[in-house]
């Protein structure tokens, strides 16, 4: 389960080529139901987890769309979309678990 209302939220003044590749991620996202990275990667090979946050590639590598899995539960939580020069800081490591 996804919150799509958090990920319009996100979404807002990105360009159209960027929602179009989230909304994309999203579609797949709610219709499966992993259980580890490597179901994970069976869908989006590039996806990395970073601690206990996933990371995927969006637009290649120019966005991060961190997101933090509950894989007993199935459900994901959209915590960010950061871009190339954002997440390089990695401030966002310290902000979630």
């Amino acid at each position: 389960m996804i919150s799509k209302h958090g990920l319009v939220k996100l979404l807002k003044g990105k360009s159209k080529d960027v929602q179009s590749e989230v909304f994309a991620w999203y579609r797949i996202a709610r219709k499966t139901d992993w259980g580890s990275l490597a179901d994970v990667r069976s869908h989006f090979p590039d996806a990395d987890l970073v601690g206990e946050l996933l990371v995927f590639n969006i637009r290649q590598n120019r966005y991060r769309l961190v997101v933090l899995p509950v894989f007993p539960r199935g459900r994901l939580y959209v915590k960010a979309l950061l871009g190339h020069k954002e997440y390089d800081r990695e401030a966002w490591k310290t902000q979630w678990p």
